[in-house]
């Protein structure tokens, strides 16, 4: 598989050179250019068969030379100790958690493939440098990924306010290869000091640096496959239409839905659930897409109003728009009924969700309810999130309180950060130079 820039056809490069560049020179985000289609070599594959063995006979394939076999064994090996889990409700719907990672939501997928492929691809000797801009849940999952991983050094840049749960044992002052830096801003100025550091290619070269954030093919990529799991356990089990609900906030992981499609998942439909900030409701209608101001909501994760992913769903538009809007169904969901459907799947189902997989299934159940499908439909809601995670919420909505897991209780640590620095580059890049 080779990849293009979102602006230009033109060079193509590998899977591995896409992983550790990260981001095109012409400023745009590298996207498939051709892609190969494995729906025969899905259907072959036993409903049975674990997400290790899944990911290790589906990699190469996807990847056309990017991974061979034993390499596809190995890094899925090394990435996961941890499986989704396709929970069937009823003829209706079933829900896909994604939070049985080690910190408890659906990024740990990417973050694991992505930091066991990089390891992989860093010949011995070398270093690398992973930048992210990190909210709280993301900055935990990527420290417990990166965490003693050979030759790779990851710097969490994060936005003012206290970050929780991580372990200061594994930063570089003590020995180990995580750099927390806070920034006295916002989460926009954490990205764009990600953006700006790797486009500063004297400073990127001397260390070797790429991301991971979702703007790295690397990470989105892998959460194809949690998508081609959930395929595979209900191929022979459902009837009629097949549509995916999926929180979207910085829509990476529609975008991976997407990608599955490409590649050959049969999927009749995603949508594109969204909490009242709407990022991309009117643009995903044929509209100009307009940056609205950002509204705080009771399904934070969600609260984004300049998607991370904009030129990569653009991309999708501009090769088929009719197709596409045939393909992706935009709902606003508000936080009164994010908290009535908190309610409702546990009074129905017994199953506890969090405020983002709230807003998904809310909009599986009003898109559905429409005229968009006959009502011969199976809608697979994806639960990005452990309820725990929001715990008060969750047991107010179910009238009870419920479990909290250890692993999710030392989430809430609080640490600080080796620095706080002023949002701009030079600042960021002296943090930097001054841990080596």
């Amino acid at each position: 598989m080779q990849f293009r820039s979102t602006k230009s056809n033109f060079p193509l490069v590998s899977y591995k050179d896409a992983v550790l560049r990260c981001l095109p020179n012409d400023g745009g985000l590298y996207v498939p250019d051709k892609v190969a289609d494995i729906r025969r070599l899905l259907m072959q594959i036993d409903e049975k068969a674990s997400f290790n063995d899944m990911v290790a006979i589906v990699a190469p394939s996807l990847l056309e030379g990017g991974l061979n076999p034993a390499a596809a064994s190995r890094v899925a090996a090394s990435a996961y100790n941890f499986e989704p889990e396709l929970i069937r409700l009823d003829n209706s719907f079933s829900l896909l958690n994604l939070y049985n990672g080690p910190t408890g939501i659906f990024k740990d997928f990417g973050i694991a493939f992505l930091s066991a492929i990089l390891e992989e691809f860093i010949n011995k000797g070398e270093q690398a440098m992973i930048l992210s801009a990190a909210r709280a849940d993301t900055a935990v999952s990527m420290a417990h990924a990166f965490s003693g991983r050979k030759g790779i050094s990851l710097v969490l840049l994060y936005p003012s306010g206290q970050i929780r749960g991580l372990d200061p044992s594994v930063f570089v002052q003590n020995g180990g290869n995580i750099i927390p830096i806070q920034v006295k801003g916002t989460f926009d100025d954490c990205q764009r000091l990600v953006v700006e550091t790797i486009n500063d290619r004297k400073f990127s070269e001397r260390y070797n640096v790429t991301s991971a954030n979702t703007i790295n093919a690397g990470r989105l990529l892998p959460q194809v496959f949690y998508y081609l799991y959930a395929f595979v356990q209900l191929k022979n089990n459902i009837s009629g239409d097949l549509i995916f609900s999926v929180p979207s906030g910085n829509f990476g992981n529609l975008i991976a839905g997407l990608y599955a499609w490409k590649f050959g998942m049969p999927v009749n439909g995603f949508i594109a659930a969204m909490n009242v900030n709407n990022a991309f409701g009117d643009y995903i209608l044929g509209k100009p897409f307009v940056p609205k101001p950002l509204v705080c909501t009771n399904s934070p994760a969600l609260d984004v109003s300049v998607p991370l992913n904009y030129e990569r769903l653009a991309s999708f538009y501009d090769e088929a728009p009719a197709v596409m809007r045939n393909m992706v169904y935009p709902a606003s969901i508000n936080d009164d009924l994010t908290l009535q459907t908190m309610e409702a799947v546990y009074k129905k189902y017994k199953a506890h969700i969090d405020p983002n997989t709230a807003v998904a299934f809310a909009a599986a159940r009003k898109i559905t309810a429409g005229n968009e499908w006959n009502g011969n439909t199976h809608t697979v809601v994806l639960a990005t999130g452990h309820p725990a995670r929001e715990a008060n919420l969750a047991g107010e909505a179910a009238g009870r309180s419920i479990n909290i897991p250890e692993s999710i209780l030392a989430l809430k640590k609080r640490c600080d950060p080796i620095a706080i620095i002023s949002p701009q580059l030079e600042a960021f890049e002296s943090a930097i130079a001054s841990c080596f």
